[in-house]
């Protein structure tokens, strides 16, 4: 199974994995399964961090380095990602989760998310 994973997921999957079901961290642990994490997953991270909100501990740089520890697989935002946005109706408008979305429909990525808004834009999206 291949799976792209938001960035609430990536980081309870990093730092709170208690917060994710028996069975997600199953599959998230599962070497059969190929686990995404998409640099847009990382330039949030960067935003949010660069704002030094009280609420919001994280560092770009070290949620890469602990998600490549992990042996998650890196995923690079690329143009045929970004026209995948034009075609997406407006169901939610979080640039950042409209961009994952269009990332996991145009690679055939199982999207994984804490965001139950975001199903409404495929099947290939499961909530967490």
């Amino acid at each position: 199974m291949r799976l792209l994973i938001d960035t609430q997921v990536l980081l309870w999957a990093i730092y709170q994995p208690e917060k994710l079901s028996s069975a997600m961290r199953g599959r998230l642990c599962d070497r059969g399964n190929d686990i995404y994490f998409s640099a847009v997953s990382i330039a949030e991270i960067a935003i949010k961090s660069s704002l030094r909100r009280p609420d919001f501990p994280f560092e770009a740089d070290e949620v890469a380095r602990a998600a490549h520890d992990t042996a998650f697989l890196a995923l690079p935002l690329d143009v045929q990602h970004a026209v995948r946005l034009a075609s997406l109706p407006w169901h939610h408008r979080d640039p950042f989760d409209r961009l994952l979305v269009a990332q996991a429909i145009e690679d055939g990525l199982r999207f994984v998310t804490a965001d139950r808004l975001l199903a409404a834009y495929s099947e290939q999206v499961e909530t967490v």
